[in-house]
């Protein structure tokens, strides 16, 4: 199998950690698997490409000053492929992402080597994510977007609302909804002692996020003992934007701005967390709700997200991405005893546990494959017809 993406640049979000976890889940299956991305040749901290680290064989594509060359052609993916395929002969080229030069290429390569290709949005067609810079996405739509998705024989969704996106644009082809999988460290660690209480939110800053209307909640409730503390990569200069607000809001000191952890930081921050809280008004998984309850910490999420489960399980809250809904939930959660949150930690934690395991989502990857390729009957989750 070959996979491609765009980047895996640990600050371009959940895709570049998801994929390569994918990647070496479907190896530990005893699947042949190839991954196809670039990476600038110089490289800072932030831009370094998360990779698998099993067997999976990776193929990078370097571009001296940066991304920018390969994202304005697909040229460099394309040559790759074109070899790549040549020497291996791929059952499935699976493709991840849209609106990238990477996406074209994959569907070029799928079409002339006469192989399956499997599409994975990863979450990019969402009604928000479409309105979003919703010109420079309708002049890509009609020159080649539309074109590459009508290329494929299956999309890849990690949550059912993904399907209706696809339906709503057109798409008739089958979907399998196969999630994200949680790598859980061997012990996660400690909770420390704190003074305070603390609300997280760890993803990358960015305005999907809803991270504007998470600080103006916060400045009518202002819960008494509580700091609100925002981790991740800023994008577009959006971490200057939420300083500057929550300045103007009088925040200094109740919200802290931690900037991004690596693995290991990304869990002791879950550790020291009471709440773990995700506003967004769009997500395709949101990885982070299920590493927060794995950790333990109840979530507060939105339906712009798929984790309706949050609510079903009784380990957080799943509301609207609106204002007075966020806050009647941030409300109830900050004013909840300490006992009642960790008990809903541990509900959470023992769902994911049971549900969301890189070793169960190899498996269903595969199956997919096999009943792609002629060699299995079709699967519960691939729902094949509209």
């Amino acid at each position: 199998m070959v996979h491609i993406l765009g980047s895996t640049r640990a600050d371009h979000g959940g895709t570049s950690r998801s994929v390569p976890a994918l990647c070496d889940a479907l190896d530990r299956q005893g699947v042949n698997v190839h991954l196809v991305t670039a990476a600038p040749a110089d490289a800072d901290e932030g831009e370094l490409p998360i990779l698998p680290e099993g067997d999976v064989q990776v193929h990078l594509i370097e571009e001296q000053g940066g991304l920018q060359r390969t994202f304005r052609s697909p040229l460099a993916f394309y040559r790759r492929l074109n070899a790549l395929v040549k020497h291996i002969e791929p059952d499935v080229i699976h493709d991840h992402g849209a609106w990238l030069p990477s996406n074209v290429a994959a569907a070029w390569m799928a079409r002339r080597a006469d192989v399956p290709l499997v599409v994975a949005p990863r979450g990019m067609v969402t009604e928000w994510s479409l309105a979003h810079r919703a010109w420079k996405k309708r002049a890509a739509w009609h020159l080649y977007q539309k074109h590459v998705f009508r290329e494929a024989a299956l999309f890849h969704a990690t949550a059912p609302c993904e399907i209706g996106d696809l339906r709503a644009l057109g798409m008739t082809q089958p979907v399998a909804v196969v999630p994200n999988g949680v790598e859980l460290p061997d012990a996660l660690p400690d909770s420390p002692s704190a003074d305070t209480k603390r609300v997280l939110f760890l993803s990358r800053l960015h305005p999907v996020k809803g991270l504007p209307m998470m600080l103006d909640i916060w400045a009518d409730l202002r819960p008494d003992g509580w700091t609100l503390e925002l981790v991740g990569p800023s994008e577009d200069g959006h971490r200057d934007e939420l300083e500057k607000q929550a300045t103007d809001l009088g925040l200094n000191g109740e919200v802290v701005f931690s900037g991004p952890v690596d693995g290991n930081g990304k869990w002791r921050k879950y550790a020291a967390a009471d709440l773990f809280v995700l506003p967004s008004h769009s997500e395709n998984f949101g990885i982070v709700v299920a590493e927060a309850l794995a950790a333990g910490v109840p979530a507060l999420t939105t339906t712009g997200t798929p984790w309706q489960e949050v609510e079903t399980h009784d380990c957080g809250w799943w509301v609207k991405p609106e204002r007075e809904a966020i806050a009647k939930a941030l409300h109830a959660a900050t004013e909840m005893e300490s006992e009642k949150r960790t008990a809903m930690g541990r509900r959470g934690q023992r769902f994911i546990e049971s549900t969301y395991t890189w070793g169960a989502v190899g498996k269903k990857m595969k199956k997919t494959y096999e009943w792609l390729t002629g060699q299995n009957r079709t699967p519960d989750h691939v729902e094949v017809s509209v």
